[in-house]
């Protein structure tokens, strides 16, 4: 036996020393698989063997699946040894390798990507072949997975000129994705204006699902960004329509909310909602939930709220803030990346019912409620044997056919619910993929301040600021030298400091990607909004400096995904489009721009400018999936409104809580008590002088004043408060009657 068997199948292979969950998983498989790293690659072209990529993570029910089939099984593994030099990504870690392999993947399948993702590299890294879940034996005319890695393997030895004039088209199409400055216009960036707006609200209303909400058919996913835009639309109206509100751009959140609030799609006994529904519904999901879209959505369902007024999104944000506490949030104050889907090797296991379940756990006349308002009275609806609970009838609907007022019913639901998730807390639950991503956490803190803000609620301001100081302590090396391989045009990236994308284990590592930079700057901006601090001001600061000088195109425009400095991939992209997560571009863009108008510093400014500059021929063009980059857009021809509010600190934060329960997308609010800040029980860095901007005189015994800046112009200061809710003309759009959006 080998030596390379014998450490196989005696002490496992090369992933057992990695720090991500998801490639632990598959340390013990009878694969030989290598982490991404210069060892694989050498060995690949020292042997001339193609290269086996496989990425998945570890909350991902058919990477289990394929897992299970494939990559434990002594015999699959033989062949996949024999031919190829394989090698096992965590897509969470590593999101610059998921990305362009993800695009290939597109190009060459003609069809969206996903996970597992398999592709078929040659040494140098370039794929000629790609798919995503392949099954061990053939069916849904899919080829076996061994038959599949045999074939490639002959492609590889005897198509060698074909695979090189594929890859040299390939290339070609990579280059053609990025957007670049027209010649003919050197580096000047085209007029900006608001036509790609208008075009992606009206795009965003023609595939609108009006009975279920959402965009398209099944599989439905939240869109987030798309609501956003949406709902900024809904209150901005048409320019020079003073007041005007689109009604129609407004149902699309509220109904796409409504509808996702009561579908299976969110967990109606722990909070939290699941990746995405695989029906149009919103009633099956996929089960794995992850911090990303977690964040995201608590910020909107909170403005949304804040808009409607609607109690439903109001108990989501309860719930899932509720959830992200109790379940997500570690002893360091940081957030684990995802729950899995499966558990005891069944995808829902944990949360699924049967009625004989619910009725063990349940008083009758709690049953006689939770049953007709979650479906239990109806066929099952998950595989045939199992009910995932879902709204199926409102409570109202529920009280009048059973004869009890809707007070006595709501009683019995929050008892039943309560039951319910104590017993399902005594199950074996899903696995917790615990290492703590930068961005992701940068996204929860922002949604989490978001939701404490409008909420007035202290616990997740505080739970946000924790995960914040964690980031900025464990993740963050101030002043950290540049690293070899950068360029003399980058030479200086990194001086200022740099962020690291992944800590496990009590280990930073991995360098951060844009979206952590940009995430985290704009995370830092909604915690201003909350407590000011001079030093979480600083550090934004910070954080912009080092993304301007790690990751922007200076000759160009726009931010590259990863740093200057960073290990050369086959391509290095500037992705625009928004996916799961917004795009980087745009939220560099959006925060910028902000950081800008709090610091009086107009490089921010500038960049941000420049960015959207490159990206606006394209959202001309084509403005879906630019969702963050339209909205940075919307803020660079509307700059933000500065509200500046000093004074005594009770009454500061008290005007602060009368401002934040409204929503005001193009306001940014500056709670600056006394001569500059702090919170009860801060430890951070004593504040240095406010910038000139915030500076604003503080006389004694004057109460609160507050300055209401229009770019970089301030109107007199106002001393009332209602005086200044007016001024700000805060109002809703008009909601038409009350039960809006309408009942099934």
């Amino acid at each position: 036996m080998s030596e390379t068997t014998t450490s196989i199948h005696g002490r496992g292979n090369r992933l057992a020393g990695e720090t991500s969950p998801y490639l632990r998983q598959h340390a013990a498989n009878p694969v030989d698989w290598h982490p991404w790293g210069e060892e694989a690659l050498a060995k690949a072209r020292a042997e001339n063997k193609p290269i086996l990529l496989s990425v998945g993570y570890s909350a991902c029910h058919w990477c289990h699946v394929m897992a299970h089939e494939s990559f434990e099984d002594p015999a699959v593994a033989a062949v996949m040894n024999e031919y190829f030099v394989n090698i096992k990504v965590d897509r969470e870690e590593r999101p610059d390798i998921d990305q362009i392999y993800q695009l290939a993947h597109q190009m060459l399948a003609r069809r969206p990507g996903g996970w597992p993702l398999t592709m078929f590299l040659t040494p140098e890294g370039t794929p000629f072949f790609g798919g995503t879940y392949f099954p061990k034996s053939p069916r849904h005319g899919l080829p076996a997975f061994t038959e599949l890695c045999q074939r490639m393997a002959a492609i590889y030895r005897e198509r060698q000129s074909d695979i090189a004039t594929q890859s040299a088209s390939l290339m070609d199409a990579f280059a053609q994705l990025e957007p670049r400055l027209e010649a003919a216009a050197g580096t000047q960036h085209p007029l900006l204006e608001r036509a790609p707006l208008v075009s992606a609200i009206e795009a965003l209303k023609a595939s609108f699902d009006p009975d279920d909400g959402g965009f398209g058919s099944a599989p439905k996913f939240p869109h987030v960004t798309d609501l956003e835009l949406c709902l900024r639309h809904a209150v901005a109206g048409e320019p020079g329509d003073e007041g005007a509100s689109d009604g129609d751009a407004l149902n699309i959140v509220a109904l796409t909310l409504s509808r996702m609030a009561e579908g299976g799609i969110f967990d109606h006994l722990g909070g939290g909602f699941c990746r995405y529904s695989t029906d149009g519904q919103w009633s099956i999901p996929h089960f794995e939930k992850m911090l990303y879209d977690n964040g995201p959505l608590l910020s909107l369902y909170s403005d949304a709220w804040a808009v409607t007024q609607d109690p439903r999104f109001a108990q989501v944000v309860e719930d899932t803030a509720g959830w992200l506490l109790r379940d997500m949030q570690s002893a360091q104050g940081g957030f684990y990346a995802a729950l899995d889907a499966d558990s005891e090797n069944e995808e829902g296991r944990f949360y699924v019912w049967t009625p004989e379940q619910v009725r063990e756990v349940l008083a009758p006349e709690e049953y006689d409620v939770l049953a007709p308002h979650f479906g239990l009275d109806a066929p099952p609806n998950f595989e045939g044997h199992h009910w995932h609970l879902r709204v199926c009838r409102p409570l109202p609907a529920v009280a009048a056919s059973l004869g009890r007022s809707l007070t006595q019913c709501e009683a019995m639901l929050k008892s039943g619910r309560a039951k319910l998730f104590a017993a399902r807390a005594r199950r074996i639950h899903p696995g917790c993929d615990d290492k703590l991503l930068t961005g992701w956490n940068a996204l929860a803190i922002q949604g989490l301040a978001r939701a404490g803000r409008v909420f007035g609620r202290e616990k997740w301001i505080d739970a946000a600021r924790r995960a914040f100081d964690f980031v900025r302590r464990e993740l963050w090396q101030a002043g950290a030298p540049s690293k070899g391989g950068a360029s003399a045009e980058t030479s200086e990236a990194g001086q200022r400091g740099r962020l690291y994308a992944n800590w496990k284990d009590g280990q930073a590592r991995l360098n951060g990607y844009l979206d952590d930079y940009a995430f985290l700057l704009a995370a830092a901006i909604e915690l201003l909004q909350c407590r000011f601090d001079g030093a979480v001001l600083e550090f934004a600061e910070q954080l912009a400096d080092a993304l301007l000088e790690q990751f922007e195109d200076r000759q160009q425009g726009g931010f590259f995904f990863t740093s200057h400095d960073h290990e050369t991939l086959f391509h290095r992209g500037k992705p625009g489009h928004d996916n799961a997560t917004p795009a980087g571009n745009g939220v560099a863009a959006l925060a910028l721009q902000r950081l800008s108008f709090i610091t009086g510093e107009m490089r921010y400014a500038l960049a941000a400018e420049r960015t959207v500059g490159l990206y606006f021929p394209r959202m001309r063009e084509r403005p879906s999936g630019y969702a963050t980059l339209l909205m940075a857009l919307a803020e660079i021809l509307e700059p933000p409104r500065t509200v500046i509010l000093r004074g005594p600190e009770g009454d500061v934060r008290a005007w602060q809580r009368a401002l934040s329960a409204h929503y005001l997308p193009g306001t940014l609010v500056m709670a600056v008590a006394g001569e500059g800040a702090g919170y009860p029980g801060d430890s951070s860095p004593a504040p240095g002088a406010l910038p000139t901007v915030l500076a604003k005189p503080v006389a004694p015994g004057s109460g609160v004043n507050a300055w209401v800046c229009e770019g970089v112009t301030c109107l007199p200061p106002e001393s009332n408060l209602d005086a200044l809710l007016e001024s700000l003309r805060i109002r809703h759009p008009v909601v038409a009657g009350r039960g809006w959006p309408r009942e099934r």
